[in-house]
């Protein structure tokens, strides 16, 4: 049975794209070079033998004419550079029309819809926002009054804020369903976003298992479908299922965190998930003869990326990197290996948004000859890829 598995390292850009301005972006962004200067060089020997250093410099990764995989580097084509958007692009789905963004907050009538449908009362917050910091704003005020704290960012998001001992989990997730309703035609909004949060001595501190994205569907079929209408199931791990509304994923599983991914993504290359277990409603798939394995590793951006913390994103990197070897080695001839990431979010330079970036690409699987890819203009590429693989082209 021939298998894919696509591993995005969320935010892992690797160079600004060249309309980057456009987006309020530098073109000093660079995440993934950035990252390794700040912290003096990255350890991460695996994505050294996968030729991860011969794409730029990337201080700790160096050079390498042995390496085993395929490698290059990725431009969007779509308008954007958020997560739905860049994972929407590598199944093949192209925005020519962007999301809308709110810089200044989200209008009083879309405010007054929220208010009145979910019946909360009222709000807080409502401007752009470090999640991090806007709750530490307002979490007293929250725990008094009992209305969500709502902010956004660069990206078209609408994220609610909520403590789950003062509004339950259950009521977050369905303001954001409410919200999901609201936010669609000509308001145009990629995600709403459930942050859900606790306190822990004294402090708030997010709850990242429980968070939940609540994206617009998609606007037409992508590569997961197809391969599901070709005999196929398509495991998603981390938040793929929130981003794609379940369009195109038959079996799904949400994570706390990398480590949790990166562990699930391992067993399911060792066949060792029990896959009826994670079956998903919209599917109910018997018998197959592919299989494509699709995890969103969110701690560099969540976690590291938006506030701020180039340390914390090395740590991140050298932890993925560690986990390569226990997957290649449990690779057969018939399974193909992509990493890559979505878009930016550069905590090295000023702001908590992501960056307008382009993207790292590695291939690797053991009958493919190594070596560095042509110029890439759109992350459609990865759907060209995968579709060759499983001969759906």
């Amino acid at each position: 049975m021939k298998r894919a598995i696509l591993i995005v390292i969320d935010s892992m850009g690797i160079g600004a794209m060249p309309d980057c301005r456009e987006y309020g972006d530098i073109p000093e962004c660079n995440t993934l070079c950035n990252v390794a200067k700040y912290v003096k060089g990255l350890k991460a020997p695996n994505f050294f033998n996968l030729g991860l250093g011969n794409l730029s410099k990337v201080e700790g990764i160096n050079e390498n004419p042995k390496a085993i995989a395929q490698y290059g580097i990725m431009k969007e084509h779509s308008k954007g550079k958020d997560t739905t958007t860049g994972h929407w692009e590598m199944m093949g789905l192209i925005l020519e029309k962007p999301f809308k963004v709110y810089p200044k907050g989200f209008p009083a009538e879309i405010i007054n819809k929220f208010i009145e449908e979910t019946n909360c009362g009222g709000i807080l917050g409502n401007y752009p926002a470090s999640g991090t910091k806007i709750i530490e704003d307002f979490y007293k005020e929250h725990t008094k009054t009992k209305f969500p704290i709502i902010y956004t960012s660069a990206d078209s998001v609408f994220q609610i804020a909520a403590d789950i001992n003062v509004i339950p989990i259950d009521t977050l997730y369905e303001y954001c369903k409410i919200a999901r309703n609201i936010l669609t035609d000509e308001y145009n909004v990629s995600r709403v976003i459930a942050r859900p949060y606790h306190i822990v001595n004294g402090k708030p501190e997010r709850i990242g298992g429980l968070r939940r994205d609540y994206s617009v569907e998609p606007f037409k079929n992508s590569t997961c479908d197809d391969i599901i209408n070709n005999n196929g199931i398509v495991l998603g791990i981390g938040k793929i299922e929130d981003i794609f509304v379940g369009k195109g994923i038959s079996h799904a599983i949400h994570t706390g965190g990398n480590t949790e991914g990166l562990n699930i993504t391992l067993k399911a290359v060792k066949n060792e998930l029990n896959l009826n277990e994670l079956k998903t409603s919209n599917y109910n798939i018997e018998k197959y003869d592919k299989q494509f394995i699709f995890t969103n590793l969110v701690d560099t951006d969540m976690l590291y990326g938006h506030r701020n913390n180039p340390l914390g994103y090395a740590k991140a990197i050298e932890e993925i990197d560690s986990y390569l070897p226990k997957i290649i080695e449990n690779m057969t001839e018939e399974d193909l290996l992509i990493i890559t990431a979505d878009h930016g979010c550069d905590p090295t330079v000023e702001g908590t948004d992501h960056t307008r970036e382009q993207v790292p690409l590695i291939i690797y699987s053991k009958n493919i000859k190594p070596g560095r890819l042509p110029e890439i203009n759109s992350f459609d590429y990865i759907s060209k890829r995968i579709k060759d693989w499983f001969s759906l082209i």
